[in-house]
């Protein structure tokens, strides 16, 4: 009887099956990537796939060797035919590429795309680790890898606390002047988050994102430090260009002339370097402040 019974399971199993079609066939391995997005692109190599990119955007520029693959545009402003251009069977991107008409020819084309989700924090780093290495079929890489940068950011936090030496800092990112008008961050942004982890304060609250602010609101936020990204061209300000604008004349990060200047993304990539950006913000503060 009861081999009756697994007799007449397996027919009934068969039958299943067959009304149910062939089982999905599984996502085939992509070789043509195109990365978009400084973090994704460092998760890329960190992962050690780094040998089926062909292309990346000019964001992405870290590792150096990066810089050898085609560049097809500014992550915010790609062009479809531009991507395309490449052949790619999986476009990687972060997500806030764009424009949207983009996104869309990208969605509706032949290629497969797939957006990696930005949050500032560390469970947002492990995440987008996680999830580049689920689109690569590299998990057990990625699982490594977030081991490994969860107990450095874990360090790297924990050594930024012992070396603040009273209350946290407050520091004001700025972005860019525009004809005097200073563009700095508010809240939910990756310069508050990494503020944060490195135990300072973002000094200007009130308004999310990177705005234009009013000099009486920088005069009001009394920044102590100034932290901009380290740049050139038309974009960058001089130490005493910022001193000298009337919004930062009167802070206190004029009176000891303190401007910290950091690679953009390094600083606010959240990628597998966040615990490098933590440490040296950390201790540029500590360095300046306790003198």
């Amino acid at each position: 009887m009861p081999a009756r019974r697994t007799v007449m399971r397996a027919a009934a199993f068969a039958v299943v099956a067959a009304i149910a079609g062939p089982a999905p066939a599984a996502e085939p391995q992509a070789q043509r990537i195109v990365s978009i997005g400084g973090a994704v692109t460092e998760i890329v190599y960190a992962l050690g796939q780094q040998d089926r990119l062909v292309a990346r955007d000019s964001t992405s520029t870290f590792p150096p060797e990066a810089n050898d693959l085609k560049n097809v545009g500014y992550a915010r402003a790609l062009s479809p035919e531009g991507v395309l251009s490449v052949s790619p069977d999986l476009v990687l991107a972060s997500e806030g590429f764009g424009p949207p008409e983009t996104r869309q020819v990208l969605t509706s084309a032949d290629v497969r795309l797939v957006v990696i989700a930005e949050q500032f924090s560390t469970e947002g780093v492990l995440t987008k680790i996680r999830d580049v290495g689920k689109a690569l079929n590299a998990e057990a890489e990625a699982g490594a890898l977030i081991e490994k940068v969860r107990q450095e950011i874990d360090v790297a936090v924990a050594n930024a606390a012992a070396l603040s030496n009273g209350p946290a800092p407050r520091v004001m990112f700025v972005m860019s002047n525009q004809n005097g008008r200073l563009i700095a961050a508010g809240d939910d942004t990756a310069v508050a988050a990494i503020l944060e982890l490195a135990g300072a304060e973002n000094a200007l609250t009130g308004f999310t994102g990177y705005k234009p602010v009013s000099d009486e609101a920088v005069v009001t936020a009394a920044p102590e430090a100034v932290l901009m990204m380290d740049r050139t061209g038309p974009h960058m300000i001089t130490d005493e260009d910022l001193f000298a604008l009337p919004a930062i004349a009167p802070t206190p990060a004029a009176q000891t002339r303190l401007v910290i200047r950091m690679d953009g993304s390094h600083l606010l990539g959240f990628g597998p370097r966040t615990a490098a950006a933590i440490a040296e913000l950390s201790l540029a503060l500590s360095g300046a402040l306790n003198q």
